[in-house]
């Protein structure tokens, strides 16, 4: 009895899985025949679309480049001697002529007052002399001779002077200072580096560019420029100079553009990105998200009335968000943005939000 009740449950075990069976195959079929009817036009696909829009578009040649002052210098003395005052401060603006360093001058000074009593007195001598020729109690030698002692007296002052402005650092033009690296009292010898003079009111930018951009260069060109201390700040520029020489080894030219620095936030050193900003022209434009890529093409969907019919396109230029169309597409057409994913190859019904909320906004 035993045995036999085992194999009717086994029986009944095996009837409910053929049952079960049958059953998903059932609801898989006619899933797959309600999936197929929806695709062949029983349901729309809901997309967006957006218009083939005219975009200027342009040459942009990429590049790393170094700032550079307009003019820099490291200041030093033209003599050894110690330092008596120091008249300046770290990072001060300082204007051409301005004396930033002295030395110790009382010998200078002494000599220069020497030189200038010696003037005088050869002044008075020679108009002595000049007097007593035209009264004629005096020869055209002795005028001559006094003439040569007042010009010696003009030069042994030149030389004094000269010698009292070694002991003086003054600025060569308007610039930064950089830091101070000497006291009062140091002793500097006439190579010692005092501090440095940039002038930063125009920033000379050299980077290099590849050869095959060449011909697209051309001074007065414009410029852009980027550095990661302002990375909210554009600073623009032309091209002031093209370099005669190629780099055999890179194969690049170095090119140099002057930037207008008014503020004073560029400063000598800095890596900066460069845009040089080449020709320009119009093009149709698609989004980004509109273009969908297949084996090695492009494509894109474009809207003809309630079908979305997929078109193989040729692009040009891309641009952060917007793509250029140079075949395939014309001014006008819409192109769907979003929902490319749910389309397949062959035209499909779909409904267009945007569109519609056009159509809503209208009414």
């Amino acid at each position: 009895m035993k045995e036999g009740g085992m194999k009717s449950g086994r029986i009944v075990l095996i009837a409910i899985f053929i049952a079960l069976a049958g059953a998903a195959t059932w609801l898989l079929m006619n899933r797959g025949a309600g999936d197929d009817r929806n695709m062949r036009g029983g349901r729309s696909v809901t997309v967006v679309s957006k218009p083939v829009e005219m975009r200027e578009f342009a040459d942009v040649v990429e590049a790393l480049g170094t700032a550079r002052a307009r003019e820099s210098v490291t200041l030093t003395a033209r003599v050894s001697d110690t330092v008596r005052a120091v008249m300046f401060e770290d990072g001060q603006i300082a204007r051409k002529g301005d004396v930033l360093i002295k030395l110790e001058d009382g010998e200078e000074q002494a000599q220069l007052s020497e030189a200038e009593a010696n003037l005088k007195e050869a002044e008075s001598s020679f108009e002595r002399i000049k007097n007593l020729v035209k009264q004629g109690n005096a020869s055209t030698a002795a005028l001559d001779a006094e003439q040569r002692r007042l010009d010696e007296a003009r030069f042994r002052l030149q030389a004094a002077k000269a010698r009292l402005a070694d002991q003086r650092v003054m600025a060569p033009f308007d610039g930064l200072l950089g830091l101070r690296q000497v006291s009062e009292g140091t002793l500097v010898s006439s190579n010692q580096p005092i501090t440095t003079i940039d002038a930063i009111d125009v920033i000379k930018l050299d980077f290099s560019v590849p050869e095959r951009f060449i011909a697209t260069l051309k001074p007065g060109q414009a410029v852009e420029a980027k550095v990661s201390a302002y990375p909210d700040r554009m600073f623009s520029g032309k091209i002031t100079t093209v370099d005669s020489r190629v780099d055999p080894i890179t194969r690049s030219v170095i090119v140099r553009a002057e930037v207008p620095n008014d503020e004073n936030l560029l400063r000598p050193g800095l890596l900066m990105t460069v845009q040089v900003l080449s020709r320009s022209w119009e093009g149709l434009s698609v989004p980004e998200q509109a273009v969908v890529p297949s084996a090695g093409r492009q494509y894109v969907f474009v809207m003809n009335g309630d079908e979305a019919l997929r078109r193989e396109v040729k692009l040009g230029l891309r641009r952060p968000g917007y793509v250029e169309v140079v075949e395939g597409l014309s001014l006008g057409d819409r192109v769907v943005v979003e929902g490319t994913l749910r389309l397949g190859r062959e035209g499909m019904k779909v409904r267009d939000m945007a569109t519609d909320v056009a159509a809503g906004a209208a009414s």
